[in-house]
C-alpha cells in the first residue's frame, strides 16, 4: 500500500562496496551485527538508490524483493516496473515495465520467482495474481476467491489486499496474504490465501487462514521459511510520529482452514495462525542512519518488501527495502538483517 494521502497530510507538504555507498558506517561490526532484539541484528543499511534514475525510470516505490535465478535481485515496484539489481551493489541493471491485459498500470505489490523463472505478481487493484514472462508479457492469471475483492464486487478494501506472496518450500504451495481485514472480519484479523500447483503448472485455489495482527498495523509482507513456517512483516504509521515496524515468525501449519468460514469474529473453534514477536525494529540501532521526517528511531522508513537472501543453520540473511512512495521526506533504504528462527 503507497500511504501517499495519509504521508502527503502529515508532511504538509547489500552494502554498497564499489561505486555506489551506503549511507551510515554501514560495515561496522557486520561479523556481530548489531542486536534488535535476541533473535534479530542489523548488519547495516543503504541508501545507495534513494532518489535515482534508470535509463528514464524512478527508482524507488519497492514494494517486494525476490533472490531470482541468476543470483540477481529482483525489485518490484507499486507503479508496474520490476528492477533487476547487482545484489552486491544495488546497481540497476534492467527494467522490465508491467501491465494488465488492458495495458494499464498495476498496484503491483507482492512478486513470487517460480522455479521456471516466471514472475509471479500481485497487484492490489481488484486484486490479483498474474503470472509474467521475464520481459514482462502476461501468461496466466490466478482465480481470486470472491470475498477477497474489492468491494461492490467483495468485500475487501482497496489498497488493503494482496500485498505479500511467497512459495512456500517444495514449490507446490504459493501463499498471500491480505494488508488488512475484508469487511464482516474482524478488525484485528486478516485472511491468507493459498493456491496448489496443479499438473498443468497453472495454480488451483487451496486453504485460507486466519492471521490476527497488532492493533492499527497491516501486513505488508510475508516470506516462507526453509521449515514451512513464515516471517511476518506488520507495519504501520501514526503522522508525527513516524513507522512501526515488526517482525514476526508465524505457523501456518495447525491453523483452521477459513475458506468456508463468512465472518471470522473471534469464534471458538477457529484457529488461527500462530505468530511469535522476533523484534520491533524500533529497537534497532540507528547505525548512523538520518531521517527526512520525524521517526522513533532515524532508522525507521516505510518498510514494505522482503527476502529472504541466505540460510545456514537455522539463522536467515533477511533483506528488507522501505517504500518512499516518491515522496521528498521519505527514503528508499536497504537493510541487511540476521535472524534467528
Amino acid at each position: 500500500m503507497r500511504l501517499r494521502t495519509v504521508l502527503a497530510t502529515a508532511t504538509a507538504a547489500l552494502a554498497a562496496a564499489t561505486s555506489l555507498t551506503a549511507a551510515g558506517p554501514a560495515t561496522a561490526n557486520t561479523q556481530q551485527g548489531h542486536a534488535c532484539s535476541p533473535s534479530v541484528s542489523v548488519d547495516r543499511f543503504s541508501d545507495a538508490l534513494d532518489k535515482t534514475t534508470y535509463q528514464g525510470t524512478f527508482v524507488g516505490n519497492f514494494s517486494a524483493l525476490a533472490v531470482d535465478r541468476d543470483g540477481s535481485l529482483a525489485a518490484l515496484e507499486d507503479r508496474s516496473s520490476l528492477f533487476s539489481l547487482d545484489r552486491k551493489t544495488l546497481a540497476p541493471q534492467s527494467v522490465v515495465p508491467l501491465a494488465d491485459e488492458k495495458g494499464a498500470a498495476l498496484d503491483s505489490e507482492g512478486l513470487v520467482i517460480d522455479r521456471d523463472g516466471t514472475r509471479l505478481i500481485t497487484s492490489e487493484t481488484e486484486p490479483s495474481i498474474r503470472r509474467y514472462s521475464v520481459d514482462g508479457r502476461i501468461l496466466d492469471r490466478l482465480p481470486v476467491p470472491s470475498p477477497l475483492l474489492v468491494a461492490p464486487a467483495g468485500r475487501a478494501t482497496a489498497n488493503q489486499t494482496f500485498e505479500g506472496l511467497t512459495l512456500l518450500p517444495g514449490g507446490h504451495t504459493l501463499l498471500a496474504s491480505m494488508e488488512n481485514a475484508i469487511s464482516g472480519d474482524a478488525t484485528n484479523t486478516v485472511r491468507f490465501q493459498t493456491w496448489e500447483r496443479t499438473k498443468g503448472g497453472h495454480f488451483r485455489l487451496g486453504a485460507q487462514y486466519a492471521y490476527p495482527i497488532d492493533s492499527g498495523l497491516g501486513v505488508p509482507e510475508v516470506q516462507a521459511t526453509p521449515d514451512g513456517r513464515l516471517l511476518v512483516l506488520e507495519r504501520g504509521f501514526t503522522p508525527g510520529v513516524g513507522n512501526t515496524v515488526r517482525l514476526y515468525l508465524a505457523d501456518p501449519r495447525h491453523a483452521t482452514d477459513t475458506s468456508g468460514i463468512e465472518n471470522l469474529t473471534g469464534q471458538s473453534g477457529v484457529r488461527l495462525i500462530r505468530k511469535t514477536l522476533l523484534t520491533d525494529l524500533v529497537t534497532c540501532p540507528s547505525l548512523g542512519a538520518t531521517a527526512k521526517q520525524p521517526q522513533p528511531n532515524p532508522l525507521l522508513d516505510n518498510i514494505e518488501g522482503m527476502a529472504i537472501t541466505g540460510y545456514t543453520k537455522g539463522r536467515l540473511k533477511v533483506l528488507l527495502v522501505s517504500d518512499d512512495n516518491q515522496n521528498a521526506v521519505q527514503t528508499t533504504r536497504f537493510y541487511y538483517l540476521r535472524v534467528r528462527v
